[in-house]
């Protein structure tokens, strides 16, 4: 529920739609491209073909900043729900041995496959609330991530232990366009469930680990939402629908 103090209301204003946020790491690439647009500009008032040119700079701008959007979440709250950490389509479901490098174990688990187009927000959030235990880099190929295992692509592998033990794994995976993996956070940081963690430019996918026995709440071809929706209960219920933005 919410405080006494608190605005009940919902920003639905275009605003929300048009301008949302952009995250920090987008700002050289918008600079870039926004100072080209205003060259070509001046040169387009006074030479006539530079104006096609013109015209993609700006899209170019637009794009750029639409790709780095950094959009607030209402993350929801209660013990035990596993989160999306990133937009985009559920691709695939299947049992998996996490990778050595996170200690999540040798049996296969169940991994959820979310992968984010070019149109998708880019801008990772935490699954789960806890410690991060492990970080692994693992340098690879560019291949295409929409419906394969990619155990060849670069990579950034993440473990979490949460306040009661439980583990958790998942993995940005670097795709056929995406060229650059970016994590915020290093290994002992704790952060909570919907927290920002990382991006990967221009395109990728994201792994999940679920723990052994838990199953998941989301189904194949679904759209998923970075820090709001629910791949799994390690409790088996819903526990709330209270929320915090984020």
């Amino acid at each position: 529920m919410n405080s006494k103090n608190e605005d009940p209301r919902v920003d639905l204003s275009w605003k929300r739609y048009l301008f949302p946020p952009m995250h920090k790491e987008g700002l050289r690439f918008v600079g870039i491209f926004a100072g080209l647009t205003a060259l070509l500009f001046l040169m387009t008032c006074s030479v006539g073909l530079v104006a096609p040119l013109f015209i993609l700079a700006l899209l170019a701008t637009i794009f750029t900043f639409y790709f780095f959007r950094n959009p607030k979440r209402v993350v929801p709250k209660g013990e035990g729900l596993v989160l999306a950490p990133a937009d985009g389509i559920i691709s695939n479901i299947k049992e998996v041995v996490p990778p050595a490098e996170i200690d999540m174990g040798e049996e296969p688990l169940t991994r959820i496959s979310i992968f984010m187009s070019v149109f998708n927000v880019h801008v990772n959030r935490m699954p789960v609330s806890g410690k991060i235990h492990k970080i692994h880099y693992r340098p690879g190929k560019f291949l295409n991530v929409a419906d394969k295992d990619s155990e060849d692509n670069e990579r950034e592998e993440y473990s979490v232990i949460m306040a009661n033990g439980t583990k958790i794994g998942f993995v940005q995976i670097a795709g056929l366009i995406a060229r650059r993996i970016v994590s915020f956070v290093k290994e002992g940081d704790e952060l909570q469930a919907g927290d920002r963690f990382g991006l990967i430019r221009f395109g990728s996918r994201l792994d999940v680990f679920l723990p052994k026995g838990i199953q998941p709440k989301v189904a194949l071809g679904q759209i998923s939402v970075a820090g709001e929706t629910i791949l799994a209960d390690l409790n088996g219920t819903q526990n709330t629908l209270e929320g915090e933005e984020k």
